[in-house]
């Protein structure tokens, strides 16, 4: 590719019209001579400081935020936002190809863009899915470094995607995925919010900082669809530009749920769009679930598609992996795999799950190390309140020691009088907890949810998948 048509979205340049090999911010790249090399400032790396070295390396071209002094430069106000739009360019701009659904939001995310993908499929469309659990194009399934990726997997991931066919991509848009501004020229046909509950305060700062980072997807949105159930949400249609419908499982709005049955094994209610009443029969449990699925019917209603046939498509299925998944055991008690790693979210799937339980509520539980160290108390308290046991154990404690991660959880019992144990050893938790299930229980393992690994010191990450723990030990018994 010429260096003019890579650019000419971005900047102006008196550079010869050199024919482009690549395009790469990351200084580990190995590319043929003739690549383009962006200098971007990260928290612990400043690429500018790289660009000589780059240049010994093959590069052609030097995009920078000032001037290094070199003769093959091009200076541009915000390196960040240059990058993905010179990817873009890159792989020919197949964001405009497809059409884009984003979903933005703490908790609810994974389940609303899966069962998105499937209500689709169903529809005999070719749709793509980006993920914090998986990646996946039509049929194929691909693994994921997190959840929104960096720009240049991002747009070759697009690439791939659109040359499959795919009319539609349904992505999780995290708000550091946003506020890196990893979306480039990216639009939306629908912008999903879902909640806003406490969260990667580690790297935001604050809620409010949080909160503007999840708004920068309604800006490049051509329409959105928001949750007024929760405050922000409220806050969003007052402030959003672009046209809003809301969903509700609580009050009235343009899309909401009447007459909602709850059951440790699912939801059912009335879904009305103001004009039209349909019945819900969805295999997720919890009025967060109500909420989820009320969000894939109104988008795929704003996206014109009859409501009445997408209901039908979310009554046939049976679940999302890892979120309030049951875990076959053949016993007369119950296991439950879930992703819940927030306050909001683990007091959620616990209180959906108690409501009709027959037995005891147990919850298993960590935090991970390395992240939000002030939601950790939090979460002891949102599992106290609505567990009958609690076993605190590790999560993922990364480059931090897990007794002080526990420590700081158990600070949060103060005061509680739902009982516990501390087993800091998550296998030996898992198998301590089926070894003294008793009859109707119900274990909920939370935290992992799908993740088939625990990330230790130094990053290293090992295998650990919760249903093979308990497999190991329910072949003990």
């Amino acid at each position: 590719m010429k260096l003019y048509d890579l650019i000419k979205d971005v900047a102006q340049t008196t550079l010869s019209n050199t024919e482009i090999t690549g395009v790469t911010s990351d200084t580990r790249r190995e590319l043929a001579p003739g690549f383009v090399f962006v200098c971007i400032k990260g928290n612990t790396f400043d690429g500018h400081t790289a660009a000589r070295d780059m240049i010994a390396k093959g590069a052609a071209v030097i995009v920078a935020e000032h001037d290094l002094g070199l003769d093959n430069q091009i200076i541009v106000e915000d390196t960040r936002a240059a990058y993905p739009a010179l990817c873009a360019a890159w792989f020919g701009h197949p964001e405009r190809e497809m059409k884009l659904i984003g979903v933005t939001g703490t908790n609810g995310k994974t389940t609303i863009t899966t069962v998105m993908k499937k209500v689709l499929d169903g529809f005999g469309k070719k749709v793509g899915l980006i993920g914090t659990c998986q990646n996946e194009i039509c049929d194929l399934v691909l693994p994921t470094a997190r959840t929104t990726p960096e720009p240049y997997e991002l747009f070759e991931l697009f690439r791939k995607m659109a040359d499959a066919g795919c009319e539609y991509v349904v992505m999780e848009a995290s708000s550091q995925g946003l506020e890196q501004k990893r979306l480039g020229p990216c639009n939306f046909a629908v912008g999903i919010f879902t909640n806003l509950t406490q969260d990667h305060l580690d790297v935001h700062g604050t809620m409010e900082n949080y909160y503007q980072a999840k708004k920068l997807l309604f800006d490049v949105s051509a329409e959105a669809i928001i949750n007024i159930d929760d405050f922000y949400g409220r806050r969003y249609l007052e402030e959003i530009s672009c046209p809003s419908n809301t969903y509700s499982a609580e009050t009235k709005a343009d899309f909401f749920a009447e007459d909602i049955l709850l059951s440790a094994s699912g939801v059912k209610y009335v879904y009305c769009d103001g004009s039209n009443k349909h019945n819900v029969d969805f295999k997720m449990p919890g009025v967060f679930n109500v909420s989820n699925s009320l969000a894939v019917i109104a988008c795929c209603e704003t996206l014109g598609f009859d409501p009445e046939l997408v209901i039908r498509q979310l009554n046939k299925m049976q679940g999302v992996r890892g979120r309030a998944e049951v875990v076959p055991t053949g016993r007369d008690f119950t296991v439950i795999c879930d992703y819940a790693h927030t306050p909001d979210a683990l007091a959620n799937v616990l209180s959906a799950i108690r409501n009709g339980a027959k037995g005891k509520v147990k919850c298993l539980f960590g935090c991970g190390g390395n992240r939000d160290a002030t939601k950790r108390p939090l979460m002891a308290q949102a599992a106290a309140d609505n567990a009958d046991f609690l076993i605190v154990t590790s999560d993922n404690p990364r480059n931090e020691d897990p007794e002080d991660i526990i420590k700081d959880i158990l600070a949060g019992l103060d005061g509680k009088n739902t009982p516990y144990i501390k087993m800091t050893d998550r296998r030996e938790a898992i198998h301590w907890a089926i070894k003294n299930a008793e009859k109707d229980d119900i274990i909920v393992l939370a935290g992992k949810g799908h993740e088939d690994y625990q990330i230790l010191a130094g990053g290293v990450k090992i295998h650990f998948d919760e249903r093979e723990v308990v497999a190991e030990a329910l072949a003990e018994l």
